[in-house]
């Protein structure tokens, strides 16, 4: 079949061509990009920090690709963990296992959605023979770097005010508010600075003045000596009751006097006292007794 067309026709003609290859980065070229098995060229590791994503659709490919850039901060941040384990250990102290998660799942989430907001689609492509998408994903190195520094910074400004404010206030409660709150900004600073170094090349990060090991003991050595708590419960199963309270506060890092908490010579500065009361429910279970179960408590 033959086509005619004039000289203006041509030219529409040659322009739509030309848009439909620029266009073709997810319809497939014949030449395979070198980012799919490793370095490329056009984004090289020195600038970019990259994640290559492959599946059926296009959405998925893009997820996929995002998700393995995450892949590298998090396993940063696991890596790390170990570090903070003053804050993040798996505590047994009283009667009672708690696992403190305040902790690596929220910082790894906190930091990897941070991290994520520099992240783009680089490019992309489609297999025209398997039909399979593909996705690169990734951040430019010198602009992530100068965001994280600057978050360090003033997460670092917001740490010393903290520290200085538990050392300059005579309130006890106001001290121990305060190194617990730096403490905690100190755990999200690290977190930051893992990312840092998978940032950087040469994997370093920015050092900071207070660890969190350190931190952590100067907050259970105040507390052994000038809050210590007694725990006076009465009422219907009220022993249980206050080991159980006692745990909890021994988990926190108070020293408590009472049942279930050993001796102590140092008398209590606060005193938690209250009541415990049951209530039969009637209820047609050959198998099961229900209670009500209510507790008052203050603290003096």
């Amino acid at each position: 079949m033959s086509v005619v067309m004039g000289r203006g026709r041509q030219v529409v003609f040659s322009a739509c061509v030309w848009l439909i290859i620029a266009g073709c980065g997810w319809f497939g070229g014949a030449t395979r990009p070198s980012w799919i098995d490793g370095g490329s060229p056009q984004f090289p590791s020195a600038q970019y920090l990259t994640g290559v994503g492959q599946a059926d659709s296009r959405p998925q490919a893009t997820e996929q690709a995002y998700a393995a850039v995450s892949r590298i901060f998090k396993a940063e941040i696991t890596a790390q963990a170990k570090d903070w384990e003053s804050y993040l250990v798996v505590e047994s102290r009283g009667q009672t296992r708690t696992e403190r998660r305040l902790t690596l799942d929220t910082v790894t989430r906190v930091t990897t959605d941070k991290v994520l907001e520099n992240v783009q689609v680089l490019d992309t492509w489609f297999d025209q023979t398997t039909r399979q998408y593909y996705a690169l994903a990734g951040m430019n190195r010198a602009q992530a770097e100068s965001a994280m520094v600057e978050r360090l910074t003033e997460l670092d400004r917001t740490i010393q005010t903290e520290v200085t404010e538990a050392h300059q206030t005579e309130d006890k409660l106001s001290h121990v508010r305060n190194l617990k709150r730096a403490a905690k900004n100190l755990v999200l600073r690290e977190a930051y600075n893992a990312d840092l170094r998978v940032v950087r090349q040469n994997g370093q990060g920015n050092s900071s003045t207070y660890r969190v090991a350190e931190l952590i003991a100067e907050l259970e050595q105040y507390l052994s000596k000038n809050l210590v708590m007694a725990v006076d419960l009465s009422g219907d199963q009220a022993e249980p009751l206050e080991r159980a309270l006692v745990d909890g506060l021994m988990q926190e890092g108070f020293t408590v006097v009472g049942r279930g908490a050993g001796a102590s010579t140092v008398p209590p500065e606060l005193l938690m006292k209250g009541s415990v009361r049951l209530w039969p429910i009637e209820v047609n279970d050959p198998h099961f007794r229900y209670v009500r179960w209510c507790a008052e408590s203050v603290i003096e």
